[in-house]
């Protein structure tokens, strides 16, 4: 497992980072949706998440991870937790550095999350203490969680997965997959990959070993690739980097549109919000 995660970090290595406040669809709270930030340890190191849940008299909703991308634990997740919470399902942003950490400069940002990549204990630790937290929100359905990943956390979010975490869907929004390797923990899973189809760091034989490994183990998946999307096109900051930093990225309106809207799809059919 730690040469699979090892392989498949490069994919997302070119996520650029998000400078001042992150716009998007829904950037926007809705009166009815109840927020808090949680600290918390694992170890003797300090971890910051994030948790986000509609306060319309449900008792009991289902879960979300939500995983940033290799920047660290930004505003840009942030907002992606909140528009979760008004689809109906209580969200939790997971702090995969420690201490809430965003990264300034590529170097930085590749360092930490090479360092998360190659140990995968530290990757599955630090996603089961995100579950457990989550799990044990009183308005959490504890039967019923999910995860979704931008780039970095895509990749994240798969792997845990692969690695037993018991997610009943996960969701990679232009997530690496350079050698990603299935498990028999993911029977029970059911995956949505949003790839964009422009996007120079998911070839072919990715695309392909993705599908396989996936047949292998019969894992209900969708794989939706988006028409001249890129890598990172969720993101609007993406343009403005890609043409600063010479980087092959940027924001795609109808891809971004299109793969929440597939997301909602997916989680309709398997995973719905009550």
């Amino acid at each position: 497992m730690k040469k699979t995660i090892i392989s498949i970090m490069f994919g997302m290595m070119l996520s650029l980072p998000i400078f001042g406040t992150a716009q998007n669809n829904n950037s926007n709270k809705k009166s009815d949706i109840k927020t808090k930030s949680i600290s918390y340890k694992i170890g003797d190191q300090n971890f910051k998440g994030y948790l986000a849940w509609k306060d319309d008299g449900e008792k009991t909703k289902p879960g979300i991870l939500v995983v940033h991308e290799w920047w660290g634990f930004n505003e840009y997740i942030r907002m992606r937790t909140d528009m979760l919470a008004e689809l109906g399902y209580v969200a939790m942003a997971v702090d995969m550095y420690g201490d809430g950490k965003v990264y300034d400069t590529a170097m930085d940002a590749q360092n930490a999350a090479g360092y998360i990549f190659s140990h995968p204990d530290l990757l599955k630790e630090r996603m089961e203490k995100g579950y457990e937290i989550l799990t044990s929100e009183k308005t959490v359905d504890q039967k019923h969680i999910g995860a979704i990943g931008y780039c970095f956390g895509g990749t994240v979010v798969l792997n845990a997965a692969a690695m037993g975490l018991p997610l009943e869907t996960v969701v990679s929004f232009h997530g690496g997959l350079n050698g990603f390797k299935a498990s028999p923990a993911m029977k029970n899973t059911k995956v949505l990959i949003c790839n964009g189809a422009a996007d120079m760091f998911v070839t072919q034989a990715d695309i392909e070993n993705f599908k396989s490994e996936m047949q292998k183990y019969n894992v209900t998946y969708e794989f939706k690739n988006y028409e001249a999307a890129t890598h990172a096109f969720t993101n609007k900051y993406s343009t403005e980097a890609g043409k600063k930093f010479n980087m092959p990225i940027a924001y795609n309106e109808a891809a971004d549109k299109a793969s929440w809207q597939d997301m909602i799809l997916f989680f309709n059919k398997y995973f719905p919000a009550k």
